[in-house]
């Protein structure tokens, strides 16, 4: 069931209608790509690839100690991007991956890669473009994570109600007449002074994480639906 086009022959017999127009795919790709290309030139490039490096090996300084970093080469250091392998908190305090990327949010940032290219594991990847402001404040909320899980760890906190396992926490949720969590709203919503000053809020807590992703003939109306309207294409064309 694959996307056809109204002029190029593409998609097979049960083909369904296409939402672009491309049938191989966005040209745009490439014409952003050389544009990029030619407007930094040779320099350019060269600059943001040193920059990236230092920005990616600056985030592994500061956080080596608080997280394992995977894949670093003969002089401890890496390339453009880092690997922090979270599995062992899993056994320590039940704490996967997921939850310190959902928790992320509460602080503001989008998480990045998760267990790609190894399962378990946050893969971040500054490039040249993020200021040392940025880069610090991210690092300083890795680390604030990294501190809330070793309160989980030490049995300060509860391993299944605390502040990763309910992140992100929603603004509707946060001001909500009841609260039964063992944790104040306040670290909920504000766990950096900086959240205080630019605070974004999630629009929604979480739902059924990768589930839908895992199970797309569960979550998707019957195959037949697709062959129908295949047929009425057909019909129509």
């Amino acid at each position: 069931f694959l996307p056809t086009h109204y002029f190029v022959k593409v998609g097979g017999d049960k083909g369904i209608t296409s939402v672009s127009s491309a049938p191989w795919g966005s040209a745009n790709v490439l014409i952003i790509s050389y544009a990029y290309i030619k407007l930094m030139g040779p320099d350019g490039l060269t600059n943001a690839t040193k920059t990236a490096i230092v920005n990616a090996n600056y985030i592994l300084n500061r956080l080596q100690k608080y997280y394992k970093v995977l894949y670093t080469g003969l002089n401890k250091r890496v390339a453009h991007e880092l690997i922090f392998d979270m599995r062992e908190f899993k056994q320590s305090a039940q704490i996967e991956v997921e939850d310190i990327a959902k928790r992320l949010i509460d602080y503001g940032f989008h998480a990045p890669t998760v267990s790609f290219p190894v399962p378990g594991t946050l893969m971040v990847e500054p490039t040249e473009s993020e200021s040392k402001e940025e880069i610090d404040r991210f690092c300083d909320t890795l680390i604030s994570i990294r501190s809330e899980i070793k309160k989980i760890e030490e049995g300060e906190e509860d391993p299944k109600d605390n502040l990763l396992k309910n992140a992100p926490h929603t603004l509707q949720v946060l001001t909500a007449n009841e609260w039964n969590h063992k944790y104040s709203r306040e670290k909920a919503a504000y766990p950096l002074p900086f959240t205080k000053e630019k605070k974004f809020w999630p629009l929604v807590g979480r739902i059924d994480s990768a589930y839908g992703d895992r199970h797309l003939v569960c979550s998707c109306v019957p195959v037949s639906d697709y062959e129908e309207e295949s047929l009425i294409n057909q019909e129509n064309s």
